[in-house]
């Protein structure tokens, strides 16, 4: 599997599977699991998911962070991916670690898919 590169092509990816919904449900869940007070409508578009995930991320590493490790530690983002990236500006991290977000909830609704 080739994860997309971008948010665009992460959604247009999804939306040719037809599961775009599903990543959707998929976000939903583990935010519940997480104790996170996010929910997606399932028809969100894709605008204000990103815009909405990328402002949820920005409060929770601002104001919550456990609440953030446990969310990534929920959804198994890669530590070493979100060590990569640049911390020294917050709006930036935020904008990365929700797209790291949307591409491990993608590769987990793709596989579920396949198999």
């Amino acid at each position: 599997m080739n994860l997309p590169a971008t948010f665009v092509d992460l959604i247009e990816e999804a939306n040719q599977l037809d599961l775009y919904e599903k990543l959707i449900l998929q976000l939903n869940k583990d935010f519940l699991l997480a104790n996170i007070d996010l929910d997606f409508h399932e028809e969100v578009l894709p605008s204000s998911l990103k815009l909405i995930l990328h402002e949820t991320v920005y409060k929770l590493i601002q104001e919550k962070f456990i609440e953030y490790l446990n969310l990534l530690y929920i959804i198994d983002v890669s530590e070493k991916q979100v060590k990569a990236l640049d911390g020294s500006d917050i709006l930036k991290l935020s904008e990365d670690v929700a797209f790291l977000i949307l591409k491990r909830e993608w590769q987990k609704v793709w596989y579920k898919n396949q198999f």
